[in-house]
């Protein structure tokens, strides 16, 4: 994902979603601090969510936790590969004692689960370390060679709510408009458990040829497990030492099952460090958002006549985008409705437009940050007094991978406008 942000472990939400903007496509650099922000407001329960492909988003806010990559808690300095240098370093050893089930206990799991081979860099965290990251998550990582060259392998516990959004974005395939890969399949397995197997890439860009697959694994129970691998020594940072991962999709399927790591998850204490979804306070709770498909239903009454929608999709809350044709190509067009974001805004807005009720409107046109061939970016974002806000971006490519498909984006900016400040935003609340 646009998310290339070496230091995950350590660092707060916002720093991971300023990250995942300043390399999302389409400019708006002043934007960055701002969505940040607002992602601060409402975006925590995103945190363990697959990270988005945003090729192309300052709608991106919503999209953080599209199907992707994965906020694995070994990434950073931890051990493994240091990022300001370039060096491989020595992870510490797992501790005997860091929980009920230990960080030794679990790479030693790991290591059985594991087809014969070779292991080095162990690295590990029980169910009692809360951990620098404040998430608690348990987790084994090593690196395993089985002769045809080494990679990273590792795997995530935590809990989460069964049947909840979190659980069905963690095991339903993303959508291939905002996200590239090889293969995906979702299916219940004879428990009644969710498995999704994911085969991808750590940069969807593929600006270079690092791997990625995993298996995630809901039970009924609320355990949830994730296997990691990558076809490099490390997920970021690291020379491609095979042409693809070590495990199949038969293998990781049965490393990911294995009743071991569900008692691992039942050892995990309940605890705020451990909460999956920690009950909102009068500071912390967000406001009530449209969800996707109103705000795709919305978006599509109020485009122009000409268009023909060919592919929609979104993201629930607030995130919808459509794909749209007029006989020149077609176009992608994206959107974010929020609620209460004046304070998340302050100083953003400076140099918009100002409606005569108020509304801020801040517009821009410029080519894909990301450098897709041709691909030019269109954006306004809408603030009115009250803290309502839409942004509403369209590009002329088909997608948020690969190149332009037109010469120019379906809508003009006085389109864009027109439809980010019409009335029915305010009517849907």
């Amino acid at each position: 994902m646009p998310v290339e942000d070496h230091k995950e472990a350590g660092v707060l939400f916002e720093d991971r979603l300023g990250e995942a903007l300043r390399h999302a496509g389409g400019g708006f650099e002043t934007d960055r601090s701002a969505l940040a922000a607002a992602g601060a407001v409402r975006g925590r329960r995103l945190l363990l969510r697959r990270r988005a492909a945003v090729a192309g988003g300052v709608a991106a806010v919503a999209l953080v936790g599209v199907g992707g990559t994965l906020l694995v808690p070994w990434s950073g300095d931890e051990g493994g590969q240091s990022v300001a240098s370039g060096q491989r370093v020595t992870p510490p050893r797992p501790a005997e004692d860091d929980g009920e089930v230990s960080g030794a206990d679990l790479v030693r799991t790991l290591k059985k689960l594991l087809p014969k081979g070779k292991f080095s860099e162990e690295q590990g965290r029980g169910t009692g370390e809360s951990g620098r990251d404040g998430l608690g998550m348990p987790y084994a990582q090593v690196v395993y060679d089985d002769g045809k060259g080494a990679a990273a392998v590792g795997v995530s516990l935590n809990r989460i709510e069964p049947g909840s959004e979190q659980a069905r974005e963690w095991t339903r395939c993303p959508d291939k408009r905002l996200v590239s890969y090889d293969a995906c399949t979702a299916s219940t397995l004879p428990d009644g458990s969710d498995l999704l197997l994911f085969q991808g890439y750590e940069y969807p860009d593929r600006r270079v040829d690092t791997k990625h697959w995993y298996a995630s694994l809901v039970t009924p129970q609320g355990h949830h497990i994730t296997v990691n691998e990558w076809n490099a020594e490390a997920e970021k940072d690291a020379p491609v030492t095979r042409d693809e991962p070590p495990l199949s999709t038969v293998e990781l399927t049965k490393v990911v099952s294995a009743t071991a790591w569900r008692t691992a998850v039942d050892a995990i204490p309940e605890s705020p460090g451990h909460s999956v979804a920690p009950k909102p306070s009068a500071t912390t709770s967000a406001p009530p958002a449209a969800d996707a498909a109103s705000v795709g239903t919305t978006l599509a009454s109020l485009l122009p006549e000409n268009l023909k929608v060919t592919a929609k999709g979104g993201q629930e809350p607030e995130y919808a985008y459509v794909v749209v044709n007029d006989g020149k190509g077609e176009s992608m067009v994206q959107i974010n409705v929020q609620s209460n974001m004046g304070e998340a805004l302050s100083g953003h807005m400076a140099g918009a437009e100002k409606l005569p009720d108020g509304t801020l409107v801040l517009t821009q046109e410029a080519a894909d940050e990301k450098g897709r061939a041709g691909v030019v970016v269109r954006t306004v974002d809408v603030l009115r007094p009250n803290g309502d806000r839409v942004v509403i971006m369209a590009s002329n490519a088909a997608g948020l991978q690969g190149g332009a498909t037109r010469k120019a984006p379906a809508l003009t900016i006085a389109q864009l406008k027109r439809i980010a400040t019409s009335e029915k935003w305010q009517e849907a609340r």
